[in-house]
């Protein structure tokens, strides 16, 4: 039998820390006694391990005790990393020793998985170096001034990559979950997970619930007087061989401060722009989705749904079924029964 350890840490935690704990340990539990049922050996072994004897969380009123502490706990072989509380910069001293324990248990064979901010704990071991790393599009520009050698997939859901395994924002370390019940058990257990626990299955993608406020945690003064130039005329046509000479950089140069500063190049967070109005749009107005187009600078509708899809991953019209209230409320009214239809 393999052993499963979920890290509780004592510092450094928020709500989502514990979600992700009890989250993991129930699912894990529940896959366990579902295999029991089909007379089949349970895969893991799971303990919750810890720096500490007790781990307090949401200001005090809840209370997690590890029933193991890390340092006799030589060997296992998968690790669950919760997430942490926003606002990181480098470990304390107790995240500190978990982070030296991670980075030995990967060393001596131990698979690794971080949930949403947990990957600042799992980067800060240095194992996340040229490797890729999902996590919150929230969280994206200041995990990069910190770790600027993680390859960072922020539209992926989940990244997977020589035993190290990584996931999105919020809630979706569920998804991870399953991702690893499948690999772990089997693809039934996965199913039958995500319908008792009633979670979407087979998720790869964030992208459509991303906010994309600009990226301008960095310290290039003229490349943000370019973003605020590309913000304020995104309905226009943009030369940026112009705008490259407006601020007196050449263009290749201009390129390249820009992708240093943003990770992006100047036409994609140009596109980025646009989508974000047009998403704004769509999710409160009742424009169509070519009123739309045009409003935000489009002129092509095939180029349109092509950005729009490539950035949000859903079409136009797929987002705004989704997101406006008028059209889902349209939606269910067309859908609703006659008057004397009994339901059940």
């Amino acid at each position: 039998m393999k052993h499963l350890t979920i890290l509780v840490p004592d510092a450094q935690t928020g709500p989502n820390t514990l979600s992700c704990i009890v989250g993991a340990y129930h699912i894990f539990t529940e896959a366990n006694n579902h295999y029991q049922r089909q007379n089949k050996n349970p895969v893991f072994t799971i303990e919750l391990a810890g720096v500490s004897p007790q781990a307090d969380f949401v200001n005090g009123l809840l209370t997690v005790m590890p029933q193991k502490d890390i340092a006799t706990l030589q060997h296992t072989d998968l690790v669950i990393i919760p997430a942490i509380r926003a606002g990181f910069s480098k470990p304390d001293s107790g995240n500190q020793l978990l982070v030296s324990w991670i980075r030995e248990q990967y060393k001596t064979g131990a698979e690794l998985a971080s949930m949403c901010s947990g990957a600042y704990l799992l980067a800060a071991t240095g194992l996340l170096d040229h490797r890729n790393c999902s996590l919150h599009w929230n969280a994206v520009d200041h995990f990069r001034t910190l770790f600027p050698k993680v390859i960072l997939k922020a539209e992926q859901l989940i990244t997977d990559e020589q035993g190290i395994y990584t996931n999105g924002g919020g809630y979706s370390f569920l998804n991870l979950i399953l991702y690893l019940v499948e690999k772990f058990y089997d693809r039934q257990t996965a199913i039958y997970c995500s319908k008792v626990f009633q979670i979407e299955i087979d998720r790869h993608t964030q992208s459509n619930f991303a906010i994309f406020n600009g990226q301008k945690m960095h310290d290039d003064e003229l490349i943000k007087k370019a973003q605020e130039y590309i913000e304020q005329h995104f309905q226009d046509k943009i030369s940026f061989e112009d705008l490259s000479r407006k601020f007196a950089v050449g263009r290749r140069n201009f390129d390249r401060r820009f992708i240093k500063a943003t990770g992006n190049t100047p036409v994609v967070y140009w596109q980025r722009v646009k989508i974000e109005s047009a998403k704004k749009l769509l999710e409160t107005s009742r424009k169509t989705v070519n009123e739309v187009m045009y409003e935000v600078g489009y002129t092509d509708i095939k180029a349109f749904r092509e950005v729009f899809r490539k950035i949000s991953c859903l079409s136009p019209t797929a987002y705004k079924g989704r997101y406006n209230k008028g059209s889902t409320s349209a939606w269910h009214q067309h859908q609703a029964p006659p008057p004397n239809t009994e339901r059940y």
